[in-house]
């Protein structure tokens, strides 16, 4: 074998053009031979292996990079299969299974961590979605532009950079957040007391989602025993355990883009005259709104709530750059996913994040049909 790189990478580049050029075409073969087998005429045999020649390449990827590692985490979750361990692979049947339901606090908590982006960051988002959608949905000077300014964040995405500028900005002492903060209430000193009120909730909420997840309600006493936050509270962000979640939160509110964009769409879909024939017999803009536009967004909303829910349960890379090195903040904010990869590839318990993955896929297999289910309650879609 050569030890020159570029030659090396160039020999792996060949093996694998030539791999696909021969999985291609014995795919092909074999569906050709199938199709004989099944009494087709030449014809539709040579269409056959013209298909699946050209389908082939990402079948056989398919299997490799998603079949096949499946069924490696399957089996794996079921063994003690560590990458650090000297000692033999060895058959656990359920026993990881009863582990995380029955004794893994971390995983509960991560559960609990979850539930809350889930209940309250997903309709955060959703909300702020729609509000950005209807503002758009206006004809104004400069439209364009802030679709472009509001669709950004998609485009920017959840990348390293990006969240460590927002943990800069989330900074209780200087970041920009709580500067612009401040520099409201000093300007405009009623929005104090606006400030106040929303920590005050915020920390109940969040004290009471750490309650079950330690099973300790002792902060949330304390909280509520202590009444209305000093005047010159600011949040704090990424500091507190009470306010670790918020960040995720607000960074989900913050990504939105695809959202608006959706239901975007479904307000443009809207017909015209149904709007145009409730402002004649006098329905003001907010009825206009909740007895038209709204019904009609059904469809739009279940698809976001679908997609969101399935994000909101998966989401990992905020609170891997904010809280990754912060590790007694950590278990305060992990979500399911983040658990997932701190067993899997800290701990290098591959066995037992294996396990995590399937429950994972279970829990998220169920809210979707759940929600599938429930959709003939209040979706419509004859209107369209």
């Amino acid at each position: 074998m050569t030890t020159n790189p570029y030659l090396y990478a160039l020999l792996w580049v060949l093996i694998t053009v030539a791999f696909i050029i021969t999985s291609s075409f014995l795919m092909g073969t074999l569906a050709r031979f199938i199709a004989k087998l099944a009494g087709a005429s030449e014809r539709k045999q040579a269409n056959t292996f013209t298909g699946y020649v050209f389908a082939s390449p990402w079948i056989v990827g398919f299997c490799i990079f998603v079949i096949f590692p499946m069924g490696l985490s399957l089996y794996w979750s079921f063994t003690n299969y560590r990458i650090a361990s000297a000692q033999p692979l060895q058959w656990l049947g359920l026993q990881n299974y009863s582990r995380l339901l029955l004794e893994d606090k971390g995983f509960r908590a991560s559960i609990v961590n979850t539930l809350f982006l889930t209940v309250i960051g997903l309709p955060l988002q959703m909300a702020v979605a729609l509000l950005l959608a209807v503002m758009l949905n206006q004809k104004t000077r400069g439209e364009r532009v802030f679709r472009m300014a509001f669709y950004l964040p998609v485009v920017l995405g959840f990348n390293t950079a990006v969240l460590l500028c927002w943990r800069m900005m989330l900074n209780t002492g200087t970041g920009i957040i709580n500067q612009i903060i401040r520099a409201s209430i000093r300007i405009f000193p009623p929005l104090g007391y606006l400030n106040r009120a929303v920590i005050m909730v915020v920390e109940i909420i969040n004290a009471f989602f750490l309650g079950i997840s330690n099973g300790n309600f002792t902060l949330l006493n304390n909280l509520i025993a202590t009444g209305f936050p000093a005047a010159n509270r600011v949040p704090s962000w990424v500091e507190s355990p009470l306010w670790s979640k918020m960040s995720v939160v607000l960074l989900m509110v913050w990504g939105c883009g695809t959202m608006m964009l959706i239901f975007l769409a479904g307000l443009k879909n809207i017909p015209t005259e149904m709007l145009e024939a409730a402002e004649v017999d006098g329905a003001n803009p907010w009825m206009r709104f909740w007895r038209i536009s709204f019904p009609l967004l059904s469809p739009y909303i279940f698809y976001n709530l679908v997609v969101g829910l399935i994000a909101s349960m998966q989401i990992f890379e905020p609170i891997w750059v904010l809280y990754r090195d912060n590790q007694p903040l950590a278990p305060s904010a992990q979500s399911m996913v983040y658990y997932l990869w701190q067993s899997t590839f800290s701990h290098m318990e591959i066995g037992y994040g294996s396990a995590i993955s399937w429950l994972i896929l279970i829990i998220i297999l169920i809210v979707t049909v759940v929600q599938f289910r429930l959709q003939n309650r209040w979706v419509t879609y004859e209107l369209y």
